[in-house]
């Protein structure tokens, strides 16, 4: 038995078509179909049930497939523990987000673990609110978050990233919707759309603080946890919100991003990780994101 014929098999298993299993090995069906034909030779057993229309599993396949599996997965590991004893960085990563927050960070930092690391398997999280993030990191749920700064924990350690002040994402027909700056006081009497209050969302905290502090407490009438849907209901013409600046090359159509005039609003972004917990693949995409994700002055 070899092993290209258990990976020839899995493909086929997931896929249960053979045209789609050979594309994805990127080989031809007549040789994908001999060797299954091989490896049934060689355990005495049909696999598959064929017909001109369906591929389907036999009791046989269904009880061969976990093993198959399992002993890919067992010379992957192998394959990679060789390249470690080289030298070489391997393992598996969680990391936790946001959404579109996060859309100027997590792109340069995931392809440079990509290109610098192929070995490590980066497992991308998203909708994760800063409070959930440290309790997944705290947990080892996460390996690392991107989370909103400052953060109350005495268990999580965290690293500044960005500073980016925040604006009004209004409807473009909105009345204000075409100035180039806006005194956040000027939208006491709109709609607000946000994050849930218990979401524990530091982009939430401090938009409504912001807006205590303009004088006004908000009228929030649509509450939901995906920052990319709150641009979208704006659009909508449900309401207005408040964003960080970064999501002004990013509003859909029907929505415009409104600098604030005074004293600006900031989000700080920051990397959450765990010193209690870890890996060297971790710990090598920690000390990456230093040079992709710097610190600012």
């Amino acid at each position: 038995m070899e092993i290209r014929w258990m990976q020839a098999f899995v493909a086929v298993a997931e896929e249960l078509h053979f045209g789609r299993a050979a594309t994805r090995l990127q080989m031809a069906q007549s040789p994908l179909s001999q060797t299954i034909r091989k490896l049934e030779r060689d355990l005495g057993v049909s696999l598959f049930e064929r017909s001109t229309r369906s591929v389907a599993l036999t009791a046989a396949g269904h009880a061969f497939l976990p093993h198959a599996r399992t002993v890919l997965e067992e010379v992957e590991t192998a394959r990679r523990a060789t390249r470690a004893s080289a030298g070489g960085i391997y393992g598996h990563v969680a990391l936790g987000f946001t959404g579109v927050l996060n859309h100027l960070s997590v792109p340069p930092l995931t392809q440079a673990v990509r290109n610098t690391y192929p070995d490590v398997e980066l497992d991308l999280v998203g909708r994760v609110m800063t409070r959930d993030a440290l309790t997944k990191v705290d947990t080892g749920a996460l390996d690392i978050a991107f989370v909103g700064l400052p953060v109350d924990s005495a268990v999580v350690r965290t690293r500044l990233i960005a500073r980016e002040p925040f604006g009004a994402v209004l409807p473009v027909g909105h009345r204000l919707a075409g100035r180039d700056a806006i005194d956040l006081a000027a939208l006491a009497d709109d709609d607000f759309i946000a994050t849930p209050f218990l979401a524990g969302s530091s982009l939430q905290e401090i938009a409504m603080q912001a807006c205590v502090d303009a004088g006004f407490r908000p009228r929030v009438v649509q509450e939901i946890t995906d920052p990319y849907m709150i641009l979208m209901l704006v659009a909508a013409g449900v309401g207005v919100a408040l964003m960080t600046e970064g999501v002004a090359n990013v509003t859909p159509p029907g929505a415009v991003f409104v600098p604030l005039t005074g004293e600006p609003v900031l989000m700080l972004h920051g990397i959450a990780w765990s010193p209690r917990r870890g890996s060297v693949a971790r710990d090598a995409v920690l000390a990456l994101s230093e040079d992709i994700l710097p610190t600012p002055p």
